[in-house]
């Protein structure tokens, strides 16, 4: 079996590629190569010296003949452009998101067309895809049966993707399915251009002594999953049988990753609670309002049934998300911790 990862060496990509090296298999069928390939790949990597690694380095879309150049099971497809980055220039997200999703699922196709199999294609969307619509606000609950009307270009562009990979499923090019992640919060490393970085940093920095800006109004609500969860949540979804019944996996709908809501607020009194005054003291409230347009159009309660019908449950409470955070980073020199 031939596994590919693409932004291989991202934070969710490298999470993804510990916990699969951690079994070495998939559906319980041994892994013959794990596939990694991202734009970037550090000089010294512990996944990179494993025996059953390969590594394809470049742009993805020039790439692709060298990823398909022999047969391709299972393709997790994690690479993307991020929100901020993407509202702030409309063609490198359209060309890193759109474009090479679409130039992908050609490869696969092709792969398909030639008898070779039928890949497995596991797309990584986001809670970005909803927004609210003056014509059509957001319920109070939001599920898989919620119309999406994205309200940035990151949103609209995961959107398209999902359509993409519902469309190729249909036609039998590809066995597709959709991961709708919610923002994972805490990262380790260091700041990206994602809109709702600040989620990560202002636990990250000062627990570090470094200070951080959060720069949305405290009482602001969002849907968090921890890198746990959130890894755990990408590997059910993809090995997941099709099929109804609980553990199976029906139709070509999305599955939202389970959510755990919490205030601004309540991320830093937990803060303060568990590191103390003069850490949480080093966080400073300055609102942005591009970055709130953004994160506050998200929806922050989710009907977390269908994930929950392939056992998945969100985190118990922040507390918990913090102490992840802490045991990942005591693990990410040697490779994630596994996933239950």
């Amino acid at each position: 079996m031939r596994i590919v990862i693409t932004g291989g060496f991202g934070f969710l990509g490298r999470q993804v590629a510990g916990a699969l090296l951690e079994t070495r298999t998939f559906r319980g069928a041994p892994i013959g190569r794990l596939v990694l390939a991202d734009r970037f790949v550090p000089s010294r990597s512990p996944l990179a010296e494993d025996p059953l690694v390969d590594i394809v380095q470049g742009d993805l879309a020039d790439r692709l003949d060298e990823v398909f150049a022999k047969p391709v099971d299972v393709l997790i497809h994690l690479a993307s452009a991020v929100s901020a980055e993407c509202e702030a220039d409309f063609d490198l997200g359209m060309g890193a998101n759109v474009d090479t999703t679409r130039a992908l699922l050609e490869a696969a196709r092709a792969q398909s067309a030639a008898g070779r199999p039928v890949p497995l294609v596991v797309f990584s969307s986001s809670v970005a895809v909803y927004g609210s619509d003056p014509a059509l606000p957001l319920p109070a609950v939001v599920s898989e049966a919620t119309l999406p009307t994205p309200r940035s270009s990151y949103g609209a562009q995961k959107l398209v993707c999902e359509q993409l990979v519902a469309e190729y499923t249909r036609r039998g090019f590809v066995d597709g399915r959709v991961a709708r992640l919610m923002t994972v919060s805490v990262r380790p490393g260091k700041p990206n251009a994602a809109a709702s970085g600040f989620l990560s940093g202002i636990i990250r920095e000062p627990l570090a002594g470094l200070p951080a800006t959060c720069p949305v109004r405290p009482g602001l609500r969002v849907a968090l999953a921890s890198p746990r969860r959130t890894v755990q949540g990408i590997l059910r979804v993809a090995e997941a049988e099709r099929g109804a019944g609980p553990g199976r996996l029906d139709g070509r709908v999305p599955v939202n990753l389970p959510a755990l809501t919490v205030t601004v607020a309540e991320m830093l009194a937990t803060l303060r609670r568990v590191a103390g005054d003069a850490v949480a003291d080093l966080v400073t409230v300055a609102p942005d309002p591009g970055i709130e347009a953004i994160v506050g159009s998200w929806p922050a309660v989710f009907d977390n049934a269908r994930a929950a019908a392939l056992g998945l449950e969100p985190d118990p409470d922040f507390a918990s998300v913090v102490r992840d955070f802490r045991d990942l980073l005591a693990t990410e020199a040697t490779g994630p911790a596994p996933i239950d």
